[in-house]
């Protein structure tokens, strides 16, 4: 399968998890099957509250998920529209997300569960 984790900074799968999807630095694309994972700047990081575009820097991406630690409920409606899964990260690494995707315990985001702004404690 092929994730994408937002990133602080593109360090492979030691890379730090960055606590929300809109905002984050990169993302890293990581074939779970082979380990292989690649980054992908994302050209939307600075954008006003609700104006998020995250298929933007995704664009042409074959995703089976997305893992974030948080979210607004505009980009989660649009990732969720586009038949992507969307799950909840709740690991510091990209290794540790990994290892708990492919176990079956990262739990699917919730609309309920979707950031009100930019200030926040996720990851």
């Amino acid at each position: 399968m092929r994730i994408c984790i937002p990133v602080n900074e593109d360090q492979g799968l030691q890379s730090e998890v960055c606590a929300h999807f809109g905002s984050a630095p990169a993302f890293l694309i990581v074939d779970t099957d082979s380990g292989d994972c690649r980054a992908i700047v994302n050209r939307n990081q600075h954008h006003s509250h609700g104006m998020c575009t995250p298929l933007a820097s995704l664009q042409g991406e074959i995703l089976d998920g997305i893992v974030v630690g948080g979210i607004g409920m505009g980009a989660l409606n649009k990732l969720m529209a586009a038949g992507i899964s969307v799950f909840r990260a709740a690991h510091p690494t990209v290794m540790a997300t990994i290892e708990s995707f492919k176990a079956g315990t990262l739990a699917p985001m919730q609309p309920g569960m979707a950031c009100g702004g930019h200030r926040h404690g996720h990851v």
